[in-house]
């Protein structure tokens, strides 16, 4: 069983300085018997895989593609060039596992990363499947990924809405997976760095038990990343804890020169 982990860092800016803190916790929820769920939270890379496929294939796939960014981050600075290499090593890790081969073997992923490569940092976020990245920022919520699956896909149609989304029929069914038979290109988003933003990564067993505004509700109560992430899963768990839980908190302090808010 993953233990939970929690850290702080501190990280120089041209003007300033950055404070992260984070805790992060999975659990096998209420109904499976296995938890397929994994996370990778290793400066400055933050990371939640949900695995899929039958007998021990997801947990294949989402360990194999947690242990292949942490060896990314090892050994360079974090780029999209080093995630998607790292989530091509990934896919072989997964195609040659004898336990993994079952059909719709595979995993999400999704996650932030603070890129230094520019001359004032930036949060990138990435995503493949129906994981999430949401943004608190202003003591409002946002999510920031857009999942990949086939509800989405329906709503940006128009032909269903976020209220019949929620239970819909085909609410697991994903379109995009890093898996042998899915590309290993996320898409990204840029974000500024300010002082008080706070992220959550999450797979999807806390938002199926718990409303955008439910998270909301908890950031807003807990200051503390592991006090929210802990009301979040306890939430989660009695509200019927589905499927695996896992849950990342990310707090950002940052003090000095900011950025002007568009």
């Amino acid at each position: 069983m993953t233990q939970p982990v929690t850290e702080s860092r501190s990280v120089s800016l041209p003007a300033g300085e950055l404070t992260l803190s984070w805790f992060a916790e999975t659990h096998r929820g209420r109904r499976r018997e296995n938890n397929q769920d994994a996370f990778l939270v290793k400066f400055p890379l933050f990371a939640v895989a949900d695995g899929m496929g039958g007998h021990i294939g997801g947990e294949i796939a989402s360990a194999s593609t947690a242990t292949r960014l942490a060896e990314a981050v090892a050994e360079d600075a974090v780029t999209a060039d080093a995630i998607e290499q790292a989530l091509a090593r990934a896919v072989i890790d997964i195609s040659d596992q004898p336990g993994a081969t079952d059909d719709g073997t595979g995993t999400t992923v999704t996650g932030v990363y603070l890129d230094t490569t520019t001359p004032e940092p930036t949060w990138v976020t990435f995503n493949i499947g129906d994981s999430r990245v949401y943004l608190f920022r202003d003591d409002s919520l946002a999510q920031v990924t857009t999942d990949h699956s086939v509800v989405q896909e329906l709503i940006a149609s128009g032909r269903l809405s976020p209220e019949e989304a929620e239970n819909h029929p085909y609410g697991n069914v994903i379109t995009r997976a890093v898996g042998p038979t899915d590309s290993v290109v996320p898409d990204y988003v840029r974000l500024e760095v300010f002082d008080g933003d706070r992220f959550v990564i999450c797979s999807d067993g806390l938002t199926k038990e718990l409303t955008d505004y439910g998270i909301l509700h908890y950031l807003l109560q807990n200051d503390d990343p592991q006090a929210a992430v802990e009301a979040m899963l306890e939430a989660a768990l009695e509200n019927g804890g589905r499927d695996n839980v896992t849950i990342v908190v990310l707090n950002v302090a940052r003090s000095g020169d900011q950025p002007v808010a568009d």
